[in-house]
C-alpha cells in the first residue's frame, strides 16, 4: 500500500452553529492510506467534523486541506472525486434498486443526464464484488436488512472511486455478525485499496481493534490523537469520558479492551 504523505490536513479549525462553537481549534493530520477511528462523547462534534470535511458545513476559522489543496479551492464535483461520505443511518431509504443507487454514486464523473459508460458500469460491478452485494443488484433498498443496506452504502462509496472514505457510525443498529462483517470489510478496503478511512464510532473496542489511530473529541476540541495502546488507558479514557473503566486483554491479539463495570 502506497503512502505518499498527508491526505487530510486540519489546522486551527473551528466551526460555529447557531452562534455556538461546535468545533474548537482542531489540528489533525491524516496520512494517505491511514485508518482513523473518531471517538468521543455524544455531542462532542464528531459528525460535525465529517460534514466539514465534505463541505456540508463550513468552518469559522482555520483551514482544511485535502491532498495539500485548500478545501475551498475544490468545486463540489472535484471534491466528490476525493471524498465519499457515508452518513449515519436515519431510517429513511429510497426505493431505488442497488444497481441504480450505485450508478448514481458515479455522478462526479458523469455529465448531467449522460448515460452510464462502460467505466461506470465496471466501477459499480467491482464495488458490488468487493462488498459481496452483487446478488442484491436488482433488489430495492427498502427490501433488505440493515446489514445488507449498510454494505450497499459502502459499495456506493467504493463506486465513487475516492481516495478518502468518511463513515458516521457505520455499525449502528447492526447485530454482532453484521457489525463484524462491516468492520472486516472496512479493514480490507483500507489495506487492499489504500483508501484513507475516517470512521466515527462509539465502540471503543472496535476502535482499538481497527488498528491505525484513534482521535478523540470532547466538547468540540481534539483531546487525543495516537495509537490504540495509548488511548486504552484509565487516565486517557477518564479524561475523555469522565468515568472509570475496567479492562481485559483480547484472548487472541492481547489488545487491551474495555468491559462493563459491575454495578455496586
Amino acid at each position: 500500500m502506497r503512502n505518499a504523505g498527508t491526505m487530510i490536513g486540519i489546522e486551527g479549525f473551528s466551526c460555529n452553529r447557531n452562534g455556538k462553537a461546535v468545533l474548537r481549534d482542531i489540528s489533525l493530520t491524516i496520512g494517505e492510506g491511514k485508518y482513523v477511528s473518531l471517538v468521543g462523547p455524544n455531542g462532542s462534534g464528531k459528525t460535525t467534523l465529517l460534514k466539514c470535511l465534505v463541505r456540508i458545513l463550513k468552518g469559522s476559522a482555520g483551514s482544511i486541506r485535502i491532498a495539500g489543496r485548500r478545501i475551498e479551492d475544490f468545486n463540489q464535483r472535484e471534491l466528490a472525486r476525493f471524498i465519499a461520505y457515508v452518513p449515519q443511518a436515519d431510517g429513511y431509504v429510497s426505493s431505488f434498486t442497488v444497481e441504480e443507487f450505485l450508478l448514481m454514486a458515479r455522478y462526479p464523473y458523469l455529465s448531467p443526464f449522460a448515460a452510464a459508460r462502460r467505466s461506470d458500469v465496471e466501477a459499480v460491478r467491482l464495488a458490488m464484488e468487493t462488498t459481496g452485494t452483487g446478488h442484491l443488484a436488482d433488489r430495492a433498498l427498502t427490501d433488505m436488512s440493515g446489514g445488507e443496506r449498510q454494505k450497499v452504502f459502502i459499495a456506493a462509496a467504493l463506486a465513487q472511486e475516492t481516495k478518502v472514505m468518511l463513515l458516521d457510525e457505520p455499525t449502528t443498529f447492526l447485530d454482532p455478525k453484521q457489525e463484524a462483517d462491516i468492520r472486516f470489510l472496512l479493514g480490507r478496503i483500507n489495506r487492499e485499496r489504500g483508501v484513507t478511512i475516517v470512521s466515527v464510532t462509539h465502540d471503543l473496542n472496535a476502535a482499538a481493534l481497527a488498528g491505525g489511530r484513534i482521535a478523540a473529541l470532547k466538547e468540540g476540541a481534539l483531546v487525543f490523537s495516537g495509537p490504540p495502546r495509548e488511548f486504552m488507558s484509565q487516565e486517557v479514557l477518564k479524561s475523555v469520558y469522565g468515568t472509570e473503566f475496567c479492562f481485559t486483554a483480547h484472548p487472541v491479539t492481547g489488545e487491551r479492551l474495555v468491559v462493563p463495570r459491575v454495578a455496586p
